[in-house]
């Protein structure tokens, strides 16, 4: 078996080692980083159990110019995409994500569908949620949310 990570996930910030600073704080090592002609940081690999981030910079790579990377350089980043986690305690991701600024999207909060989980955004622009199963929890919980969120009436 491979040892390679079974998700890649690229994400352009404006500040590398800062921004490896914040997601190490999420959890993820340093693999390597690669650094510019300029001696700055332009790539740092970091890695989550199965989950690989290529944080790289928004400028000073070499990615050709076209429509697509001016609107990445442009932002918003990220937009439509969550990047969920599974993490053993969300108020904890919570304490640690608006401790450094981060704005939450969703509180922490146990859902129908047998989790706890919370959402930010990072301050690079990414959403993230954070989750754990819920004690206790039974079964799937897929008719209670369908039954929450559309309030249906049979």
């Amino acid at each position: 078996m491979s040892d390679e990570p079974d998700f890649k996930v690229g994400l352009r910030v404006d500040n590398v080692p800062e921004a490896a600073d914040f997601y190490a704080g999420l959890g993820f090592e340093r693999v390597a980083e690669i650094p510019g002609p300029d001696g700055r940081t332009v790539m740092a690999i970091m890695r989550r159990g199965c989950l690989q981030l290529l944080v790289d910079a928004l400028v000073g790579m070499p990615f050709p110019d076209s429509t697509r990377e001016r609107m990445t350089v442009a932002g918003p980043r990220g937009l439509g995409m969550v990047i969920g986690i599974t993490v053993d305690d969300v108020d904890a991701a919570v304490d640690y994500v608006v401790g450094v600024g981060c704005e939450l999207s969703a509180a922490a909060q146990d859902s129908t569908w047998g989790e706890r989980y919370a959402e930010c955004i990072d301050p690079y622009g990414y959403a993230w949620k954070f989750s754990c199963p819920t004690p206790g929890a039974v079964g799937d919980g897929l008719d209670a949310t369908r039954e929450q969120w559309f309030a249906t009436n049979r």
